[in-house]
């Protein structure tokens, strides 16, 4: 019975995700993990200026000994208490650590903005959740941004998280979520973080390695069960999971490109320089807006299918060890 109630954080974790995702007007601790991370950055670079690979990797140690002691203490001190008061504690930390909610309602708002015809909206909406410039995209540009940043995200803020939380709970969780915000702080290939960042980007490569995979092929399994073009995400993912600068990145847009029949990748504009990317999948019919509502079902039912995975896994685990 105790393992069954071990399993509960996870699953209700996932379910508060889904009612209320991230609300805007509460204290976040990945925000908080932000705020750590800028002020870490300007006092290592002050005390290590000619050392920046030295100061990234004091920055990873750093933020990744608060990221996973604070969580595991409040959670060891709550478990103290009782179960119940540690399984609510690590619930809402599950919750936090889960962004499904957040990826639909924020791609959903430039879905909105395309089918009202107000493209200067949809740029703005795609802006926010991109890292390419866009105010040169046209429709299908943006459509194919969007559709990215789901694909994409579906392992880095749901998939993965899930992973960590089956092997080492909400604490492990906010381990991999320290790494993954420090990559999309730091962790780029310009002259300002190619040294100071090299230890966050890897990092986050090696965290996400195995993670991406096997999201890939629980998204291959639900673009069979959703009725999308299964043989050819499977097809696109053996095909082109390694047309990105990433390692993992494109395991899941490969396969999202394959299931929805479209091309994602390829050139973009970065602070206004162009860069050549290759690109993912085929061209058998042009985006449309819809397919950002499909790659939304293809990310809830791939998640669906990791947490039924983590909640098994670790009620075994907790059977083993009770």
């Amino acid at each position: 019975m105790k393992a069954v109630l071990l399993t509960l954080p996870v699953i209700m974790g996932f379910i508060l995700d889904m009612l209320i995702g991230d609300p805007y007007n509460i204290p976040h601790p990945v925000r908080l993990m932000g705020k750590v991370i800028s002020r870490l950055e300007i006092i290592l670079r002050g005390l290590l200026p000619k050392k920046e690979r030295a100061a990234g990797v004091l920055l990873v140690l750093i933020v990744e000994l608060l990221s996973g002691c604070i969580p595991a203490a409040i959670l060891f001190f709550c478990y103290r208490i009782n179960i119940w008061a540690g399984i609510a504690a690590e619930s809402i930390m599950c919750c936090y650590l889960l962004a499904a909610r957040c990826l639909e309602r924020e791609s959903m708002k430039v879905y909105s903005a395309l089918v009202s015809d107000d493209m200067q909206k949809a740029k703005e909406y795609v802006s926010m959740i991109v890292g390419r410039d866009t105010a040169g995209l046209d429709r299908n540009g943006i459509i194919r941004a969007a559709v990215e940043t789901v694909a994409e995200n579906t392992s880095d803020g749901v998939t993965a998280p899930l992973f960590y939380i089956m092997w080492g709970g909400a604490a492990a969780g906010f381990f991999y979520k320290a790494a993954n915000t420090m990559d999309s702080m730091i962790g780029y290939k310009n002259e300002k973080y190619i040294d100071f960042g090299y230890c966050a980007a890897r990092l986050d490569d090696v965290l996400n390695f195995i993670p991406s995979r096997i999201t890939a092929l629980i998204m291959i399994m639900s673009a069979f069960i959703l009725g999308f073009d299964g043989k050819n995400a499977w097809k696109i993912w053996r095909r082109d999971r390694t047309n990105h600068a990433s390692p993992n990145s494109a395991q899941t847009e490969s396969v999202c490109a394959g299931a929805l029949d479209i091309m994602l990748g390829g050139d973009a504009y970065y602070s206004g320089k162009l860069v050549r990317k290759k690109t993912i999948g085929d061209n058998i019919h042009s985006p449309e807006n819809d397919d950002i509502c499909r790659a939304n079902r293809l990310m809830y039912c791939t998640s669906v299918i990791m947490l039924i995975t983590a909640a098994a896994v670790r009620a075994a685990f907790w059977r083993t060890v009770l």
